[in-house]
């Protein structure tokens, strides 16, 4: 006999078990970019000539290098809710300075080692006021980020141009090009100071209270003001930052090469940092800092463009592939806030 209740109670849906285990899909979801980058690896080490090689190595890691300093600046930028379109130019600034500097274009220096140091540091210390410039723009003129960093982004090379009068300044100074061109155990020394700004970002967010302003500014200014967070000195130390990180990598770019051309270094430096945090991971809308993602985010990038090139497919279609990856990288963090 049926009872009454049985017959009123519908019955609830089959649950559909998907194939893939729960543990593994929170994985996917967790880690997609690291996930991207072991396949993107699978991949050209089953298709791309002599990529399992040490020189093959080696080329991709010094490549990607001074991207990666670049990135790791831009993803505290980022994550105040700004941008930072100056650093391809900082880059020029500082690769144009430091050689006028020890080759003594402004006063007669001996070529010694502390010369290089003094060198770079003045280099720095310059792209970092200009990183300066650019936080007073934005927290005391309130111009908005992306104009604030155009002035520079357009003027900057003009004044890198300058510094050399418009040539490309050649230089013999192996103590200084040991930044861009010298290893340490085996690992190239540009590699090492990436890896340590790596660390150094990702301790700077995880394990401080200024790293958690940074994100609290980009997640809610109003709030994070209300809350006693001095928000504009948080912003103008952002792009002081992003400007000091811009130099050096400006400082290797010129030690690779032994060369400094204002037209060249730097260019294009933005939006393949912006490309790294995107895909990396952190929230183009600010209130996030993946300063790991960021790594992981110019291992691809750079990959990617070394399997398309290496397969003969020409440098202009890699750019339209990456476009379409950041495309691809802000739709999935769409996704995932929704």
């Amino acid at each position: 006999m049926v009872k009454v209740d049985q017959v009123l109670t519908p019955k609830a849906p089959a649950t559909r078990r998907s194939p893939v285990p729960e543990r593994l899909r929170t994985f996917f979801a967790t880690y997609p970019t690291l996930i991207a980058l072991v396949l993107l690896i699978i991949f050209n080490v089953i298709v791309t000539p002599h990529f399992v090689s040490l020189q093959s190595l080696y080329l991709n890691l010094t490549q990607v290098a001074p991207t990666i300093i670049v990135a790791t600046g831009m993803t505290l930028v980022i994550a105040t809710g700004g941008i930072d379109l100056s650093v391809g130019s900082l880059m020029a600034i500082a690769g144009a300075l430091a050689p006028a500097i020890f080759l003594g274009k402004f006063v007669p220096l001996p070529l010694d080692w502390y010369i290089n140091i003094l060198a770079a540091f003045v280099a720095i210390l310059v792209v970092a006021l200009f990183g300066l410039f650019n936080g007073v723009l934005i927290t005391v003129f309130r111009i908005q980020p992306i104009i604030a960093t155009l002035i520079l982004f357009i003027a900057g090379r003009g004044i890198a141009q300058v510094m050399t009068n418009g040539s490309i300044q050649d230089y013999d100074n192996a103590g200084f090009n040991f930044i861009g061109r010298g290893s340490l155990l085996g690992i190239p020394f540009q590699v090492i100071i990436a890896l340590v700004v790596v660390v150094a970002g990702a301790l700077l967010v995880k394990a401080t209270i200024f790293g958690r302003y940074v994100q609290a500014i980009g997640g809610n200014e109003a709030a994070a003001r209300l809350a006693g967070i001095p928000v504009s000195t948080v912003k103008r130390m952002v792009y002081v930052l992003s400007g000091v990180l811009a130099a050096i990598a400006g400082l290797i770019y010129i030690a690779v090469n032994s060369s400094s051309d204002a037209n060249q270094v730097g260019l294009n430096a933005e939006l393949d940092a912006i490309a790294a945090v995107a895909v990396g991971g952190t929230s183009l809308l600010g209130g996030s800092a993946n300063i790991p993602g960021t790594l992981i985010g110019a291992l691809i990038i750079q990959l990617i463009r070394t399997t398309l090139i290496s397969n003969n497919i020409s440098f202009d279609i890699a750019q339209m592939i990456n476009a379409a990856i950041i495309l691809l990288a802000v739709y999935m963090q769409r996704r995932r806030k929704s």
